[in-house]
């Protein structure tokens, strides 16, 4: 009969839990203050854990970026979901969708170019995330489409990477306050149909 104690052997999983948990923490507060291009070993240091422990749980930036997204991806669910339901046009939902994009992209300074990268390569921990929400925006685009409020020949996946563009450009250095909604408007431009384009907010 065991004489092992209810728990025991559990510890060091809770441990590394912990270390997760305050890593990301930690790392949330830094890419707020210095970018995602920061370095990952001074994450490391300012979590009081040897960079090693932090590459066992992250192996490369990105996996960290996707873990951290984590949370904000809940709450980006759960506006598509709320989208959805509203009796808005399609032409209205597909541009609070675009909305909702810019303000996901931009939970970090420099966030949108490892999201562009994610894109293009099937290995990044980001790109499945990625993919999810391009195949999302052209569910919205195709409702707009049939609904004669889109043009036929515009993408998904070229709206999502205006999307990040335009979440980019808030942070550009030549940007000012009206960067940002100008660029939305231009991308509405390109994607609304003759007639509907100067229709949207």
């Amino acid at each position: 009969m065991s004489t092992t104690a209810p728990g025991k052997g559990r510890g060091p999983r809770a441990d590394a839990q912990r270390n997760r948990d305050h890593i990301l923490d930690t790392a949330a507060q830094y890419f707020s203050e210095h970018g995602v291009s920061g370095s990952l070993d001074a994450i490391a240091k300012k979590a009081g854990v040897g960079a090693g422990t932090l590459y066992r749980h992250f192996p490369n930036r990105e996996a960290l970026l996707a873990a951290l997204l984590t949370a904000r991806d809940e709450e980006l669910v759960k506006r598509r979901d709320a989208i959805r339901a509203e009796p808005a046009g399609a032409a209205s939902r597909l541009e609070q969708w675009l909305d909702a994009l810019i303000g996901w992209a931009g939970a970090f300074d420099g966030l949108p170019e490892p999201l562009r990268t994610a894109t293009t390569t099937e290995t990044s921990p980001l790109g499945m995330t990625c993919q999810g929400y391009i195949t999302t925006t052209d569910e919205f685009l195709l409702a707009a489409q049939k609904e004669g409020t889109a043009r036929a020949e515009v993408r998904g996946r070229d709206l999502f990477l205006a999307a990040l563009a335009t979440s980019w450009v808030r942070d550009a250095a030549m940007a000012d306050e009206f960067s940002a909604q100008a660029l939305k408007s231009l991308t509405r431009n390109g994607w609304a149909a003759s007639g509907t384009a100067d229709s949207g907010h």
